[in-house]
């Protein structure tokens, strides 16, 4: 799915002229492709929708990525959307695909960003795709009641309306206003000064604490696996794509999926950790109880 200027406008007129699918057709089209693996049907799902991955790329286009770039990732979250779907859920799949769409998207723009990861976490992603946006909505606020806010008082009221640490945005706010410099780059304008890459300090681990590492991680998985098992289908569902992905899954997406308010996700989420705090302590003093 590579185009170039002329092509990309061409594929977007196309899609643009797609079929519109109704919900019978949608979901005839959604369980061929997941019980028969039929992909005539999983091509007339993605053409039908590709205009939406289209005009939610667009929405990205301030991040100085190429339009063509946004429109394949785009498109591959469409994609992941398609062979996730479980159309059993009683959701439309446009709702479904939303998500994936633009969790493609946010993730190659921060990936293109720098040559420096800007983040990975949930909070990490909010505060690079809003904080500026925040921002000026509180300065425009501060200004308007005639306050001068320091760069504390503004970081603080940043956290507080992103829902995230003041470190966050700290550390984000200097990702965003740097820029990426060469460790090949000399500390001085002398041909002899040495480079900044000679400065760093060695990182690599030691024998003995990649074993400790090693051993403790292999623990704490027999441990979690354990605490696992304790909770029912929906709670670890729940669990494992709130927490144990790679980009962990919102309220509002796990409640698009399984049929349920965002509120009551989050009270399956707190038993669910209530169930598994309760089996790690148990876990924990039987080992305190054998070494001791």
């Amino acid at each position: 799915m590579a185009y170039d200027g002329d092509s990309d406008q061409r594929f977007s007129r196309t899609a643009m002229r797609a079929e519109l699918l109704d919900a019978e057709t949608e979901l005839r089209l959604a369980y061929a492709w997941r019980d028969e693996r039929d992909e005539e049907a999983l091509h007339r799902l993605i053409t039908a929708y590709m205009r939406l991955a289209i005009s939610m790329a667009s929405k990205f286009r301030r991040y100085g990525a190429p339009m063509n770039d946004l429109i394949q990732e785009a498109g591959l979250g469409l994609m992941k959307a398609a062979d996730k779907f479980d159309p059993d859920r009683g959701v439309r799949f446009s709702t479904y695909a939303v998500w994936w769409i633009k969790a493609s998207i946010q993730d190659y723009v921060m990936r293109n960003w720098s040559m420096v990861r800007t983040g990975s976490t949930s909070s990490q992603k909010s505060l690079f795709f809003n904080m500026r946006r925040v921002q000026a909505q509180i300065e425009r606020e501060a200004m308007a009641r005639g306050e001068e806010l320091d760069s504390h008082q503004l970081r603080e009221m940043i956290a507080t309306e992103v829902g995230v640490s003041v470190a966050d945005v700290e550390m984000m706010s200097g990702r965003l206003s740097g820029s990426d410099y060469s460790l090949n780059a000399t500390q001085s304008a002398d041909e002899d000064g040495r480079e900044w890459i000679d400065a760093l300090e060695d990182g690599g681990s030691q024998a003995a604490e990649i074993v400790e590492h090693s051993h403790d991680t292999e623990q704490l998985r027999e441990w979690l696996g354990s605490a696992m098992q304790g909770l029912n289908e929906r709670e670890r569902f729940i669990v494992t794509e709130r927490k144990l992905r790679p980009e962990g899954r919102t309220l509002e997406s796990l409640g698009g999926e399984l049929g349920l308010s965002k509120e009551r996700v989050r009270q399956l989420e707190a038993a669910a950790f209530a169930k598994m705090r309760k089996s790690l302590e148990a876990q924990s003093r039987e080992v305190h109880h054998f070494l001791g």
